[in-house]
């Protein structure tokens, strides 16, 4: 369960007091889970939707092959579920899996669209704010796709260097993930990857220091 210092900062239950906050639970049948890093916390085979509320984690890809790619980065209010899920090819599969110990409220999905029995205001609060999560969600793949419909590999990481950047609103930013994660994210070879960096960072296009990165440009 959320601190109330935790739950002013809770995209889900925005605008939610803290006796509100312990009766919505149990009004939506929520269920709350503590995953451990590189713990498999949902392979979309239930139709609960999940919220990351504490910790980082990654939806992944896995295609005929067992090779993974990173479809998207799920932080704080990171949303996730069957019903949210892009249909891929047959032989893929998808999985969401814990990058940095996370805290999880799973609700079932057709708890969040019926209004319970009470027909009361913080219920429809709820649903008002996934519905947000949702656009957001909607947005952070429209920014993956952005940076996938780069030709080269440095196009890419130029494309998604910027992304975070005007995010950060500061050309100083700091990757949500490693650069083995990132390799996955542009959907290329890792090796190729470093090297385009290297590259980067001698014409002085780029400095980085560990995960911190300047974009020069």
């Amino acid at each position: 369960m959320l601190s109330e210092q935790e739950l002013e900062k809770s995209p889900l239950f925005q605008n939610i007091n803290y006796r509100d906050y312990q009766e919505i639970l149990s009004c939506f049948q929520a269920v709350q889970r503590v995953f451990r890093s590189d713990e498999l916390i949902y392979d979309f085979s239930t139709d609960a939707v999940g919220v990351v509320e504490r910790g980082q984690a990654s939806l992944i890809r896995i295609d005929e092959d067992g090779v993974s790619t990173v479809l998207e980065d799920l932080g704080t209010g990171g949303v996730f579920g069957k019903s949210l899920a892009f249909a891929g090819s047959t032989g893929d599969s998808l999985e969401v899996i814990c990058r940095h110990p996370c805290t999880v409220v799973f609700i079932d999905y057709t708890h969040i669209f019926s209004l319970c029995g009470n027909a009361c205001q913080r219920h429809s609060i709820v649903v008002q704010n996934m519905l947000k999560l949702v656009a957001n969600k909607a947005q952070a793949l429209s920014r993956r796709v952005d940076v996938l419909s780069r030709r080269s590999i440095r196009e890419k990481l130029l494309c998604y260097f910027r992304q975070l950047s005007q995010q950060a609103e500061n050309r100083t930013f700091t990757l949500p993930f490693s650069l083995s994660t990132l390799a996955d994210y542009i959907a290329t070879d890792r090796s190729a990857m470093m090297r385009e960096l290297k590259r980067l960072r001698e014409e002085g296009v780029v400095r980085s220091d560990g995960r911190q990165f300047t974009l020069r440009l």
